[in-house]
């Protein structure tokens, strides 16, 4: 019995059941969809923030680089969560009285249309870029630990039809309600590996002790060094004030008291996890030291007890899940509201606009799917 990929389906199933619940309180409009009517809680818009930010990059990301330059790899993570912090505290406030629902909206208001069609453009190739990247993210981890079910394709298929499946039926009350399991099966799976995975080796102690001492791996600064660390929190922090998926998210919270406790308390909660990744790269570094970075987790994480180890591969796979939903709806919403509206149909009905939001959706995951 295969238990590391019942887990998984198991997982897949959960995750539509809670698309299909959603999928009621997505309904009577637009901002239902793209904004989930404006009515996130706190827990909400803290999940959504984290399961956008703590994607591929931020786990299996950090840990790869974590196996050639050391613990100060998690400061990738940990600079998206200064960036939400940053959010939280400066600008959430001023985007939620502003009354929009794009960024590329407030570059026509300040600027002019060119300005809004120049930055719907760029948005939209951001976003899709990234989300692609999801895609070959999920196709990786399933091929990787379940080879003999996966392939890389029949994973980034399957990795595809689940991003899309819960974006499509519920909008943003299906990402953000979905991000509750995600993200809670995040951080309990690579918590709970990266401790076993310690325990086993009888201490930090030993796993140092078996790593190259050329190389600094539990310095928190001297791996990627101020000048890298320092470079990741100005970019994330501008992503963080800039980004149609995150503004999104601020915009859809039932007020501003509650888009800014999402936001700080979401990235106070990113801030330790990017260090737990990068762990897990020393970890696999001291076990696998002639294997390619890019192999050595997944080679670490089936070495440990099927069950954990279905736990942790259906973890990072959230982790992909959780982003790819937000940035597909979030382009969608660019198309629809910034293109659609604006350029193409500017009398189109309420129900027209929720079919061709959802149409995005569909076109858009093809898209980047190719």
């Amino acid at each position: 019995m295969n238990i590391p990929l019942i887990i998984v389906l198991l997982y897949i199933v959960v995750l539509f059941l809670i698309s299909f619940w959603a999928e009621k309180r997505a309904r009577g409009g637009v901002e239902n969809y793209v904004l989930a009517g404006r009515k996130l809680t706190t827990t909400l818009v803290t999940v959504s923030i984290v399961g956008l930010a703590v994607g591929g990059a931020s786990t299996i990301g950090v840990s790869e680089q974590a196996y050639k330059v050391g613990l100060s790899a998690g400061w990738y993570t940990a600079a998206w969560g200064i960036g939400a912090i940053c959010m939280g505290l400066l600008v959430a406030k001023k985007y939620r009285q502003l009354c929009i629902s794009t960024i590329p909206e407030l570059l026509e208001r300040f600027y002019d249309k060119k300005g809004m069609v120049i930055g719907v453009f760029c948005q939209i190739i951001i976003q899709l870029v990234i989300t692609s990247l999801q895609y070959i993210a999920g196709g990786t981890i399933l091929h990787a630990m379940l080879p003999e079910i996966f392939s890389f394709t029949t994973g980034m298929l399957t990795s595809a039809v689940v991003f899309i499946g819960i974006t499509f039926i519920g909008g943003m009350w299906s990402a953000s309600l979905s991000n509750i399991l995600n993200v809670v099966l995040i951080y309990v799976g690579i918590v709970a590996a990266t401790v076993v995975s310690v325990v086993q080796h009888g201490g930090l102690a030993t796993v140092i002790a078996k790593l190259p001492p050329a190389v600094p791996y539990t310095s928190l600064i001297a791996g990627v060094g101020p000048m890298g660390i320092l470079g990741w929190i100005l970019v994330l922090v501008t992503v963080n004030l800039s980004l149609q998926s995150i503004i999104q998210i601020s915009l859809g919270a039932k007020d501003v008291a509650t888009a800014q406790r999402g936001f700080i308390i979401g990235g106070a909660i990113m801030l330790p996890i990017g260090f737990i990744c990068a762990l897990t790269g020393i970890i696999a570094r001291a076990d696998y030291p002639n294997v390619s970075a890019a192999m050595a987790l997944p080679l670490m994480i089936m070495s440990l007890n099927p069950i954990l180890s279905g736990v942790t591969l259906a973890a990072l796979w959230a982790a992909d899940i959780s982003t790819a939903c937000n940035l597909l709806l979030s382009s969608a919403t660019l198309f629809s509201q910034d293109i659609y509206k604006r350029m193409i149909h500017p009398s189109t009905s309420e129900k027209n606009l929720l079919l061709v939001t959802k149409g995005s959706v569909l076109v858009l995951g093809a898209l980047t799917l190719i």
